[in-house]
């Protein structure tokens, strides 16, 4: 085994975890973490080495997790095998979702604001000087861990930590004027 492979097969159990942030399914997990290893297996020549490889293979896993919600969301479950008989159904035996209320789909209010906020952090990232706006994105985006931020940006922990309190000082001072205060979606700490 290279040492390539060694170190994705490491990777495994962090991508599992990774992977059931985003979802709970864990048939989607495991589909998800073997196309994102397989993918990564059967192509190293795309691994160029300008991030380290864990922050790589996260990157095709958020894909291939996205890849998976997709094909399963097109898909149309049934409790009931191909051959059962259909039942008969007459008026008075309506279904009783067809007596329920419709699915709450939240205040559009809140997603308005919720989309503006997100308009406003985006332009307020392209702002961040190039150093604070990689060491955001690596911990917060990508969720990187200290170390590999560290080695892939060459700084300390330290220096890391410092960087991050800017970055989130800056993103409040922006957000602040545009009436979003200390929204709950930012980070209050690394």
């Amino acid at each position: 085994m290279s040492e390539y492979t060694a170190q994705l097969v490491e990777l495994r159990p962090m991508l599992v975890r990774m992977a059931r942030r985003r979802t709970n399914n864990e048939a989607w997990i495991e589909d998800a973490v073997s196309e994102t290893l397989v993918a990564a297996l059967e192509n190293p020549a795309a691994f160029a080495g300008r991030a380290s490889l864990r922050t790589w293979a996260v990157g095709i896993l958020k894909h291939k997790l996205v890849d998976q919600i997709r094909r399963h969301t097109r898909e149309c479950q049934l409790d009931t095998p191909d051959d059962a008989p259909e039942p008969e159904l007459r008026a008075d035996d309506a279904p009783a979702a067809l007596g329920e209320a419709p699915a709450d789909w939240g205040d559009p209010q809140e997603r308005l604001a919720r989309r503006e906020f997100m308009h406003c952090l985006q332009r307020s990232l392209r702002e961040l000087p190039r150093a604070q706006w990689r060491a955001f994105m690596m911990r917060y985006g990508g969720e990187a861990e200290t170390e590999d931020i560290c080695r892939e940006l060459g700084v300390s922990a330290n220096h890391l930590a410092v960087m991050l309190h800017r970055a989130r000082a800056r993103l409040r001072a922006s957000l602040a004027p545009a009436g979003f205060g200390t929204p709950a979606a930012l980070p209050s700490h690394a």
